[in-house]
């Protein structure tokens, strides 16, 4: 028998902070469940889908001495708890196989499967190494650079995110074989060399789930499983099996270099991009003294042209990008000015900042 009775909120915030990861349609139907397990003053949350797992535990402030556990569909059982006005209590109680919730003169019941059957991953943290650092270190780090994860790719080790621990450095590396996003940041102490790539579902949550403050997270990884535990919340991720690209030769090195005003790029950009080709997004650039033009057109015989004034000496150059790749890495750098790097008209473009000497964005060229 599973009883009790609580704030809204108390159940519905820690529901969130697990609820990421479950899917609605599963091959097995308990996967769609969150494991809801009660003990002694506390309640704690877990959702799987066989390769990540995300546990959260809340204080109830009560000791009633019991111990139970439900598993209850996830996305139901959140939606339910959304919708009711704030501040409402609600009592859940458990007859047979039901979940009956209550608040107020609203009445809900769930069907519930055995929490016994609830299919935690098993820790594989067999020469496990850490690392600590502050949350919003990590969040930034991963947030430079998980737009260029590759999505599905058959290349399977594309679709995450590259950790190296070496030294007192992370450094993180995303690419989906078009364009790849690489930044570093400081840590704790002098570490051996180790890679391991993060799943792009475990990066997505950790994005999500760290703070902005100056708590820390704790990082414990092996060759198997990546346990990140922070804010009262451990998410527990496989990690990917494969030999990631050597980023390194990637990254080129230009003398051509162009410092330009982020915003008005970015809106530049924005306004050529209305009229590119809706399948593959293309636009030009035409670099020449003092000068680069953005052309962008498409198969209505349509053409959108922006001017800028450059401090540009170079030879001319006139080399095409897909205007999405482009946006997703200004979109996620926070200095005013971006450094674009060119080499000749069929070499990727570098985009750095001056403030961080550590971040590399490169995009592969494209014919138009």
């Amino acid at each position: 028998m599973f009883i009790e009775k609580t704030k809204k909120e108390t159940i519905l915030k820690p529901l969130q902070v697990v609820i990421g990861i479950v899917e609605r349609k599963q091959t097995l139907p308990i996967l769609s469940n969150v494991l809801i397990e009660k003990t002694p003053g506390k309640i704690r949350f877990t959702a799987t889908d066989l390769e990540i797992q995300i546990t959260t535990t809340v204080d109830t402030k009560k000791d009633d001495g019991e111990i139970s556990a439900i598993t209850v569909g996830g996305k139901k059982f959140q939606e339910i708890l959304r919708i009711l006005p704030e501040q409402n209590t609600i009592s859940i109680e458990t007859k047979e196989n039901k979940a009956l919730i209550k608040s107020n003169k609203s009445r809900f019941s769930l069907q519930t499967l055995p929490a016994q059957d609830f299919p935690k991953l098993n820790s594989q943290l067999v020469d496990s190494k850490k690392i600590v650092l502050q949350q919003s270190a990590l969040k930034s780090l991963l947030l430079s650079v998980q737009y260029a994860m590759a999505q599905q790719d058959v290349r399977y080790y594309l679709n995450g995110v590259l950790l190296i621990i070496e030294g007192n450095k992370l450094k993180v590396v995303a690419t989906d074989g078009h364009r790849l996003a690489y930044n570093a940041g400081t840590i704790d102490g002098n570490h051996e060399k180790q890679e391991i790539i993060l799943p792009r579902k475990a990066v997505v949550e950790l994005s999500k789930l760290l703070g902005d403050g100056e708590d820390t997270v704790e990082l414990e990884f092996s060759a198997q499983q990546v346990k990140a535990t922070f804010s009262g919340i451990t998410l527990v991720t496989k990690v990917i099996d494969g030999k990631f690209p050597d980023y390194e030769r990637v990254i080129p090195k230009y003398s051509n270099h162009l410092n330009m005003n982020r915003l008005g790029i970015q809106q530049a950009l924005q306004r050529a991009a209305i009229l590119s080709n809706e399948k593959f997004r293309g636009v030009r650039f035409v670099l020449t003294e003092k000068n680069l033009s953005i052309i962008s057109s498409n198969s209505e015989q349509e053409e959108a042209q922006e001017e800028i004034e450059t401090d540009y000496h170079g030879e001319a150059i006139d080399i095409g990008f897909n205007v999405n790749y482009l946006m997703d890495g200004l979109n996620n750098i926070s200095s005013e000015i971006a450094v674009f790097s060119f080499g000749d008209p069929n070499s990727s473009i570098l985009i750095t900042t001056p403030d961080n000497d550590d971040f590399r964005y490169v995009v592969m060229p494209m014919r138009i």
